[in-house]
């Protein structure tokens, strides 16, 4: 294992003059935790993104370090096939590899790893085991392969909690001992973005790394606020570190909540100064002429949270309009009674029960009724009742408690946006492309590249970006808090 204490001591011994941690990113996304880092005050020098939706909005939003290379710093790569030697040389950069990058960071695909994830390749293969197999999932073992290239001086690695137990192994446990032989402690915890000002339950697993020369353990950020999570989380949390070994672990315990923090943000705190969207069923058509990037007006009569104020006003990423695009929702002219009719929290059995309820008004309305099992009954139910058993898709639907974070938003509200009906029964709908950014802490100058599906699958991937700038902050301490020594110094100063 290639390990050069030279270079890193020469990177610790320039953040400690005052230079900003300069970043590589594999596995970008469309710039969610670069966002966060940047906040934190890390400069972004590289990022590796294969989908080419989600490294053009990188590009569209991220100053590349180079003006004249901002092709290049748009440009869609495979972590695999790319190097960072090359990548450094295309974005124009100058000067060894070695000496370019102070922190490596990633958030390596989780499709291999999430249970969502793991159903939809068995469905695909026909093979139970499929996901253990999946060459994504050994994308860690290439991401080691950067560390020993790049030598950084920190580490951050992102994932989803299903991380630990991947057919039975635990990969951050694997992770850490490399990095130990490469150098490095390592640690790694489980965070929920609610805790962390993120108006939505997102539990995820972070695994930190910083040069042991600095002689202390990584360390993770502490809640800014208080939320209780509902057991469906507490129980998936519970799971997920039953695969943590009893003894010997690198697992850090899951920071808690202190007395007196202000409760989570909610949903209506996030959303309700967005625009009010009717269009979908008051003029279809206009919704359905409607792009990515057209404006609309913030609600004028509605007081400004806290929350959305940061989002209008981000550092770096201020909005200079008094309007904002992304207001596209999908239009299912079947759904929108039932979603009005929905209660708060509502979820599909609930759904399908309104909608046997609408069926049945519909029926009654009619001079003459059709008999059950007619085709005409049968078309009649088929246009107020969606197809899904309410058996096997309880979580297909959820509509939103405005008092309440929002659930978890996923990469398949690319294809699907139930998952996240809006509170508002009057809108009846799903939530928009920038009501999902905005549950997600993108803020509102944030521009996604692509139609409305593919900026949906951006947002549901992407790490939220104050969950990685409060990451990143503490990172940051981290690498401030102890004067260097060199590990050859301190072996040298013993022996003397």
């Amino acid at each position: 294992m290639k390990i050069d204490t030279g270079a890193r001591h020469a990177k610790l011994e320039r953040l400690r003059s005052g230079s900003a941690p300069r970043v590589l990113e594999l596995c970008s996304g469309c710039g969610g935790m670069s966002l966060g880092m940047e906040a934190a005050g890390f400069d972004l020098l590289g990022h590796v993104e294969l989908d080419e939706t989600a490294a053009a909005s990188y590009g569209l939003n991220f100053k590349p370090p180079i003006e004249a290379r901002k092709a290049a710093w748009s440009l869609a790569r495979d972590m695999v096939a790319s190097d960072p030697a090359t990548l450094s040389k295309e974005i124009g950069l100058e000067g060894d590899v070695i000496e370019q990058f102070d922190v490596l960071a990633a958030g390596l695909p989780c499709q291999a790893f999430a249970r969502i994830g793991r159903s939809k390749l068995r469905s695909v293969t026909g093979d139970d085991e499929a996901y253990v197999n999946d060459p994504r999932a050994k994308l860690y073992q290439r991401f080691l392969q950067y560390v020993e290239a790049v030598q950084p001086v920190a580490i951050l690695i992102e994932n989803v909690p299903d991380i630990l137990n991947h057919g039975g192994h635990n990969v951050p446990e694997e992770i850490c001992q490399a990095l130990e032989s490469l150098g490095y402690n390592a640690r790694y915890t489980l965070l929920n973005a609610a805790y962390y000002g993120v108006p939505q339950m997102r539990e995820r697993l972070f695994l930190v790394a910083i040069d042991k020369s600095l002689g202390l353990m990584p360390s993770f950020p502490e809640p800014s606020h208080a939320a209780k999570l509902p057991s469906g989380y507490e129980s998936a949390r519970s799971v997920a570190l039953k695969h943590v070994p009893e003894t010997g672990s690198r697992f850090s315990d899951i920071p808690r909540a202190r007395p007196g923090l202000p409760e989570a943000v909610s949903v209506k705190a996030a959303l309700g100064d967005l625009p009010r969207i009717t269009e979908h069923f008051s003029m279809p058509t206009d919704m359905r002429q409607r792009k990515l990037t057209d404006r609309l007006p913030y609600t004028s009569f509605t007081e400004l949270s806290a929350y959305a104020k940061k989002m209008r006003a981000w550092p770096g990423h201020q909005i200079s309009h008094t309007d904002t695009d992304g207001h596209m929702v999908r239009i299912t002219p079947r759904d929108f009674e039932i979603f009005r009719r929905m209660k708060h929290g509502g979820d599909y059995p609930h759904a399908a029960a309104v909608a046997e309820t609408i069926f049945k008004e519909k029926l009654e309305a009619l001079a003459v009724r059709p008999r059950k099992g007619s085709a005409a009954w049968d078309e009649l139910r088929a246009k107020h009742v969606p197809p899904y058993d309410p058996g096997k898709f309880p979580n297909k639907w959820w509509k939103l408690n405005p008092a309440m974070p929002s659930r978890t938003l996923t990469a398949h509200m690319g294809k699907d946006t139930y998952s996240h009906i809006h509170w508002d029964s009057a809108q009846r709908r799903t939530v928009s492309v920038r009501e999902a950014a905005r549950l997600q802490s993108f803020p509102d100058s944030f521009r996604f590249a692509g139609a409305m599906n593919a900026a949906f699958r951006q947002i549901g991937n992407a790490v939220p970006p104050l969950l990685a700038e409060a990451v990143a902050r503490r990172l940051k301490e981290d690498l401030l808090r102890k004067p260097i020594q060199p590990a050859q110094d301190e072996a040298a100063s013993q022996a003397a």
